[in-house]
């Protein structure tokens, strides 16, 4: 029967993603299904599944795996300070930065919880309802950073202003929660350790980081698909850390937590984190969440009238004490994304599993109390997400195109610019031709200078851009104006060189700065070249209704997923796969890996909505 469940368990996870993508179910997040199929399997509704020794090691690796993926999750970037010295585009532009950051509005908006966990736990001591104030403390101030991951990883905003404001909100209530179990059990409890010795977990942190630094410099002279070194090295963090922690009295996810902070510090690659996330969301994860749902026995737990009384109680107190966050996300996000982003921070499982687990075996809380916390949870984790999908928009600082910015307008740019204008790109010419701008200015935007000279595009805000394309003919000009781009700050800079002689002696330089370079004349020769090997590259070329299309792949809901198995691949043709800097010509059965650049052809009416899907990070 043990094996059966497991069986059952293990069916059920794979089958919850394919019937939620089947009938549409995106108000919920996988993880909030999975713990509801849970309930339903288990002894509240069907019975046919329970709880036996190796399902629950298997559920508590699944929530150490969680908590170890939660800590890679952080972009520490976020808390970097910025240069002191700035280009003077990253100083104009952080004149129009917002005035809030992610990390600062977090900070704020975590401080709004604390504040009101302390406040709502002191009612329930006064009233009588729980005495216990300190755990009660903890509990209402828990955030469960599993689900919020999940919510915001299917609505793609993990990479966005919004989605790492709420994410940090959500580390922040898993971590203090943490370290305040931790602290509490260390002083109620009966067996406690020393609280000094909550400081190995940081020591140990500390040496694995500087033990393992040059790691992934040397992994690649070694990597081979039977060694999985990075993945080994990820497990040997995870256990050391939860064996350390669980060594000196604190919760094995506190440990777990650490170590991901601590790969994510390595800075593995993103093939390493696609792996990691696949053995975990593919495995462990579902495990610990539909074990969740089997552990409640709502049952017995219902038949309580405390019980029921305490249930609404408890789940007021949970959404009520995330409640001042919506001040603090109106300070920069819109107002309906505020509360989305507040009651997604309202979901609670994780901690409040392992608050309570402490809990019972310290004796400090009774079954129809743990019960009740239990169930105000899991209604929470129904409740908050549905908000969350039906209240969130797109942020206008999410909908700005890319500005891209031609210096000449000829027969060469005037195309380019014509086709980009068609898709997610902002568009502006400039030139110093009058006739020229005679001639183009009916069809793309384009502004007549008198001069070309690096103060007069300074003060016309031409440099102000994301791409720069240097197209005017004379060479010479166009090195001497990338390099005061490059000096002013604009982050990508295209040259054209029609002289050969001017790009062999300046073409090494530009390049060691990171300035693209072409030239027509070798261009025409590359075409030349293919379609004396492809003869159909000319009909390619001329086909008004397609283009080619070259796009790298980091929205992780089209990785691990085989060519012929994409949503869209009807409607592209995938000529070419650059993996690790080498070419891959690839079949239907190719597999799309995090980080690959697709060589593509489509139409130009789908394909930069295709293009846009597989370039959101996610």
């Amino acid at each position: 029967m043990d094996q059966v469940s497991l069986v059952i368990i293990l069916f059920a996870a794979l089958l919850v993603p394919l019937v939620m993508a089947k009938f549409k179910i995106n108000s919920l997040p996988t993880a909030v299904m999975e713990i509801i199929i849970g309930i339903v399997l288990g002894p509240s509704v069907f019975n046919i599944v329970s709880m036996n020794s190796s399902i629950s090691q298997l559920s508590t690796i699944g929530v150490i795996v969680l908590l170890f993926l939660s800590g890679l999750e952080i972009d520490f970037s976020l808390f970097k300070k910025r240069r002191a010295a700035l280009t003077p585009l990253e100083k104009k532009n952080a004149v129009n930065l917002p005035k809030y950051s992610p990390v600062r509005l977090a900070v704020y908006g975590y401080g709004t919880v604390i504040v009101l966990s302390l406040l709502l736990a002191a009612m329930f001591k006064i009233t009588g309802l729980f005495s216990d104030f300190w755990l009660a403390t903890i509990l209402f101030g828990t955030i469960s950073l599993g689900i919020v991951i999940a919510a915001l990883k299917e609505k793609e905003l993990l990479s966005k202003a919004f989605g790492q404001t709420v994410l940090l909100i959500s580390v922040f209530g898993e971590l203090i929660p943490m370290m305040g179990l931790t602290l509490y059990a260390s002083v109620y409890g009966s067996d406690s350790k020393s609280l000094w010795l909550l400081l190995l977990i940081l020591a140990v942190a500390a040496l694995m980081l500087l033990r393992f630094k040059p790691f992934f410099q040397f992994y690649q002279n070694i990597n081979k698909s039977t060694t999985q070194l990075d993945i080994r090295l990820a497990f040997f963090l995870i256990v050391t850390m939860v064996t350390v922690a669980e060594s000196v009295g604190a919760e094995n996810i506190l440990g777990a937590f650490v170590a991901g902070i601590v790969l994510k510090l390595l800075q593995p690659s993103d093939s390493t984190r696609e792996r990691l996330d696949s053995i975990g969301y593919g495995f462990f994860i579902p495990i610990f969440f539909i074990s969740t749902g089997v552990d409640l026995n709502l049952r017995t737990l219902l038949t309580s009238g405390k019980t029921l009384l305490l249930i609404p109680l408890f789940f007021i107190a949970y959404m009520v004490a995330k409640m001042g966050s919506i001040w603090v996300l109106k300070l920069r996000f819109k107002a309906k994304n505020a509360f989305a982003g507040t009651a997604l921070t309202a979901t609670t499982m994780t901690m409040v599993l392992a608050v309570l687990r402490v809990a019972k075996s310290m004796k400090t809380i009774t079954t129809d109390q743990s019960g009740a916390f239990l169930l105000a949870a899991l209604l929470t984790c129904i409740i908050s997400p549905l908000l969350f999908n039906k209240f969130y928009s797109a942020e206008k600082e999410d909908l700005v195109k890319t500005s891209v910015h031609f210096i000449g307008a000829n027969l060469s740019t005037v195309p380019v610019a014509q086709q980009l204008r068609k898709g997610w790109y902002d568009v502006q010419m400039y030139t110093n031709h009058p006739e020229n701008y005679q001639t183009y200015h009916a069809q793309v935007p384009v502004e007549l200078m008198e001069n070309f000279t690096p103060v007069d595009l300074e003060d016309h805000s031409v440099f102000d851009t994301d791409i720069l394309v240097l197209g005017h003919i004379d060479a010479e000009r166009n090195y001497q104006l990338a390099k005061a781009a490059q000096e002013y700050g604009v982050k990508r800079i295209i040259v054209r060189f029609e002289d050969r002689n001017v790009l062999n002696e300046h073409e090494d330089e530009l390049r060691d700065l990171g300035i693209e370079v072409y030239n027509t004349p070798e261009a025409n020769i590359t075409l030349l070249r293919s379609l004396i090997e492809s003869p159909s590259t000319l009909l390619m070329l001329r086909d008004t209704e397609n283009s080619i299309y070259e796009v790298k792949v980091v929205n992780h809901l089209y990785t691990n997923v085989q060519i012929k198995n994409l949503q869209f691949a009807q409607d592209i043709t995938i000529s070419q796969v650059i993996r690790n800097r080498k070419i891959i010509v690839p079949n239907g059965s190719t597999t799309i890996q995090y980080g690959d650049r697709l060589i593509f052809t489509g139409s130009k009416q789908d394909a930069p909505r295709i293009r846009q899907a597989l370039a959101t990070a996610n």
